[in-house]
């Protein structure tokens, strides 16, 4: 039998007490009446125990938290060995995953896709660092796949001999890589001819109307009106020009056109046609400033603008992405976007640019990211384990910003998202974490993980579950699986706090300083 490392404090006052009471559940709950005797030597030399003392304690310490304080306060990072256990009891899983699937996605989102499903797909984008799939090559399904003509590219800051080919990007610079991308799959398959078009009127928001505010001689986009046009674009009608953010040169301001409608006083026009603009794909008789060109350097976001960003050559941005859009329409949209860590503040931002391929293709189910469903880990921390910040979150506004976050915090947005329903659990009383996290919320009574600060090395999942049988809690339950398929695809985030960063539709940010949580991370798409 294997053996776990324990507190040499912790494990010594817990045989005290349990040998006195005979009871598991109860010597926790008496141990942690003066927890302080053991918590205060966490970082010391932890001690040998074997698994089934181990299990004994987490299980008693679950059992006992789950009872006198809600199983919410039983916590695991869903890396952790428990953390499906702790789900299954009812307790907070906490996941580093973005919130960018949820926004674009939508209830269409159901985790990563399944074995088969992988081995199925015929084109798959391994993109960001520590990449899982770039670290598992060998993994059947992966095999499957390449024996059907699979071909795999990897997108990163560091080459990889794992991939039929590697676009080795400027760390940061991601999202200026998939705007590019973006550009050419709207210019390609959509205006030059359009096999997406019948996805994007059924599946996506891109027929979705919106409304235009004026603002300093020209018009800003509101809110969507819930409304549905008969078709994308409402273009050879009337046109105005619009004033779209742009940060690649600082908070500034794009002037672009787009067609709209009338109706009464107000001015409408599609998600479509603002993304058109936003993107810079011109089409002839709209005002404003365009690119000439895939070969245009300074307007925003041709493959040759790119290629300055994140010094991957123009040529084979339009490579990738004629790839991508060619085999999503041979396939019916097998295609797949593998996500790994983005090194930037703005990582939410790329991951939406990134998405925005999918759904423009029709891969909607091709984002394979696994164990997205918790709490996040970093609003939870700051609510938690921070004090109070002094971050000014209205920096990161657009220009022309309405003043929302104006010397606001990322604690006090946090503190307003949570009082109108955004998803929080209490602190913890135990917590499991696969590594070490700081700050750690206070007063924990059990703390769960390989780092020597933990109190103990977290034991057999089997074992643990079995021993939370046998003590009298509830076995864990198994989750149901699969993908729901309500909703349409979304690439317009339509949330005041969206339009007032300026990130309401794709964009680019570059690297830079951030804030500890930004405002973007707390918005839900309404459905």
């Amino acid at each position: 039998m294997g053996g776990s490392q324990v507190n040499q404090a912790l494990v010594r006052l817990y045989f005290e007490v349990r040998d006195g009471l005979h009871d598991p559940v109860a010597a926790w709950a008496k141990l942690t009446g003066n927890s302080q005797q053991y918590v205060g030597t966490r970082g010391e030399r932890r001690v040998p125990l074997d698994d089934g003392t181990a299990a004994e304690i987490v299980a008693a310490a679950i059992v006992h938290t789950a009872a006198e304080h809600g199983p919410e306060r039983v916590a695991a990072l869903a890396a952790s060995p428990l953390a499906a256990l702790v789900a299954g009891l009812g307790g907070t899983v906490l996941t580093e995953h973005p919130c960018a699937p949820e926004q674009v996605l939508g209830g269409r989102f159901g985790g990563a896709p399944r074995a088969e499903e992988w081995a199925r797909a015929a084109y798959v984008l391994l993109w960001g660092e520590n990449n899982r799939l770039a670290r598992t090559a060998d993994t059947p399904w992966v095999i499957a796949g390449r024996y059907k003509g699979q071909k795999v590219v990897a997108i990163g800051t560091h080459p990889t001999r794992l991939s039929d080919e590697t676009l080795v990007v400027r760390p940061g610079t991601d999202g200026a890589l998939a705007m590019a991308m973006g550009h050419v799959l709207l210019k390609e398959f959509f205006l030059d001819r359009a096999p997406f078009g019948a996805h994007a009127a059924d599946s996506t928001d891109l027929p979705f109307l919106v409304r235009l505010r004026e603002r300093e001689g020209a018009y800003v986009p509101g809110e969507a009106t819930g409304q549905v046009c008969d078709r994308l674009s409402v273009y050879d009608g009337e046109a105005v020009e619009v004033l779209l953010p742009r940060f690649d040169d600082g908070p500034g301001v794009l002037r672009r056109g787009v067609p709209v409608l009338r109706d009464g006083d107000e001015l409408l026009t599609t998600v479509f046609d603002l993304l058109l603009a936003g993107y810079g794909v011109a089409r002839p008789g709209l005002p404003g400033r365009w690119p000439d060109g895939y070969g245009d350097r300074a307007e925003p976001y041709t493959p040759a603008w790119q290629e300055a960003c994140t010094g991957v050559p123009a040529s084979r941005a339009v490579k990738i992405a004629r790839e991508l859009g060619v085999t999503a329409e041979k396939t019916g949209g097998r295609c797949v976007i593998v996500p790994g860590r983005l090194d930037t503040p703005h990582a939410d931002t790329a991951y939406r640019a990134m998405l925005a391929l999918l759904v423009l293709t029709g891969c909607g189910g091709g984002w394979a990211q696994a164990g997205t469903a918790g709490i996040p880990l970093v609003p939870y921390l700051c609510l938690h384990a921070c004090g109070e910040d002094r971050s000014d979150v209205g920096a990161l506004s657009w220009a022309l910003a309405e003043g929302l976050f104006a010397r606001r915090t990322s604690r006090s947005v946090l503190l307003e998202a949570v009082r109108d329903g955004w998803p929080m659990a209490p602190p913890p009383r135990v917590l499991a974490l696969p590594r070490p996290i700081y700050p750690l919320p206070p007063e924990v009574d059990l703390l769960i993980g390989p780092d020597d600060h933990c109190d103990l090395a977290p034991p057999s999942p089997e074992l643990v579950g079995a021993a939370v049988a046998r003590l009298g809690g509830r076995p864990p339950a198994a989750g149901p699986a699969g993908r729901a398929a309500d909703g349409r695809l979304r690439l317009l985030v339509d949330h005041a706090w969206m339009r007032e960063y300026g990130e309401a539709l794709p964009v680019y940010r570059p690297p830079g300083l951030g804030v500890p949580l930004k405002p973007t991370q707390l918005v839900r798409n309404r459905r």
